[in-house]
């Protein structure tokens, strides 16, 4: 696992094989968005100590939604320190292993890369959710972090937006592999270009992606070109479809 800084005492990054998860730091308290994969957990508390910072400050675990590649550490974590587990609504059954992860719907070309990322990555366990997120929800870190209801790569995947530092967390629904691009494995296609825009429209000066390195620079005008792109690229597709009718 990799430690990056990404703002100087506040935000780091803890980068997995497949992933990543975000170390906020108001002070000593400790908040962490996402959990990586099953078995991460003594890796993550390696990092924090390894910043001169205690795991048993650690207030919240933040899921931006129900992958094994996010929530897979949350509950060894959460138990070990006492630490909330949060998530949204329509995911959190899903977390607690009530319900079967929901599909993706793949194009062809991400079809490989799934399949990969299921070999990789452990199953994560069943793990507890103290609070069931909702879209507007105000969470006590970083001078006030709202929630953005961000679906389509799953029903209940959520962003994280801390206005008062220009942060977002983006989960999985946007990436930067090679380029800003719409996140792969939605169940909802266009639910998730829909919530890549609203993203976009927050304007933040650094965004956090589930996969690929974060934009610290330049960023508002690299997610707007972003969006603008895919929804172009969308537009042309749905066109060629209709245009070539009925298989």
């Amino acid at each position: 696992m990799d430690l990056v800084e990404v703002v100087p005492e506040k935000l780091h990054m803890l980068r997995f094989p497949i992933g990543q998860a975000y170390l906020w730091r108001d002070g000593d308290a400790l908040t962490l968005i996402d959990a990586g994969h099953a078995g991460a957990a003594a890796a993550i508390e390696g990092a924090i100590r390894s910043l001169g910072l205690r795991p048993e400050r650690l207030e919240r675990i933040v899921l931006t939604h129900c992958h094994r590649d996010h929530t897979g550490a949350a509950g060894e974590l959460a138990s070990r320190w006492d630490a909330e587990v949060l998530a949204h609504r329509l995911d959190a059954a899903v977390i607690r292993g009530e319900q079967p992860v929901p599909e993706p719907v793949l194009p062809d070309w991400e079809l490989p890369l799934y399949e990969h990322a299921l070999t990789v990555v452990p199953p994560a366990p069943p793990t507890r959710v103290d609070r069931e997120l909702e879209d507007g929800d105000l969470l006590p870190f970083g001078d006030g972090a709202v929630i953005v209801h961000a679906p389509g790569h799953t029903p209940g995947s959520v962003g994280v937006h801390l206005p008062a530092h220009g942060v977002l967390f983006t989960g999985d629904c946007v990436a930067a592999v090679g380029q800003v691009m719409l996140g792969v494995f939605n169940v909802d296609r266009d639910e998730a270009v829909a919530t890549f825009r609203r993203l976009a429209e927050l304007a933040p000066s650094v965004a956090c992606f589930g996969h690929g390195d974060p934009l610290t620079a330049d960023t508002a005008t690299l997610l707007r070109a972003a969006v603008e792109a895919t929804e172009k690229a969308e537009a042309e597709a749905a066109g060629a479809a209709s245009a070539a009718g009925p298989a």
